[in-house]
């Protein structure tokens, strides 16, 4: 079954959806997030190339992408120096995603609906794009929101795989 032009995505309270919902105007989908810039393969040194993200898209009510605030706070390799305290990436990160759902005026957490988008940041790509996994010719049947690596597919109710 072909990617609908919206896709659905189910709130999921203390899992990778958590941070979704509506505001004042239009839908959001946020995340604290690792990842590598594309094209990169794994070998010596991989720990200064995987990066953390606190991210914060934004959508208008019919769910086109509007803008994206990304912001990087550190590498894997400070996280490990560094695991616990203000000087943790993953604090860092968490602290500047919890300023930008702050910032959304009549921020509700819930489902969403959004259309495919992507943007390339740091090398990295972000976005919800589509893709074709099923055998043979014929339409996309899959979309894939990176860096997160969540999964929709049919019957597009909202639901994802990772």
């Amino acid at each position: 079954m072909a990617v609908p032009e919206i896709v659905p995505i189910i709130h999921e309270p203390g899992y990778r959806t958590a941070t979704i919902g509506r505001y004042a105007q239009g839908q959001f989908l946020a995340s604290v997030t690792y990842a590598f810039p594309s094209g990169f393969s794994r070998g010596e040194g991989w720990e200064d190339q995987k990066r953390l993200y606190a991210v914060l898209h934004r959508f208008d009510p019919q769910g086109r992408h509007l803008h994206s605030d990304i912001w990087c706070s550190g590498t894997w390799a400070e996280q490990q120096r560094h695991p616990h305290g203000n000087d943790s990436v993953w604090v860092r990160a968490k602290a500047r995603l919890a300023e930008l759902l702050d910032g959304l005026p009549g921020l509700e957490y819930g489902d969403i609906a959004i259309r495919p988008f992507q943007l390339s940041v740091d090398g990295v790509l972000f976005g919800l794009v589509t893709e074709r996994h099923a055998e043979g010719d014929g339409e996309d049947d899959w979309a894939e929101f990176y860096p997160d690596r969540l999964g929709f597919s049919a019957p597009w109710d909202g639901t994802y795989d990772t």
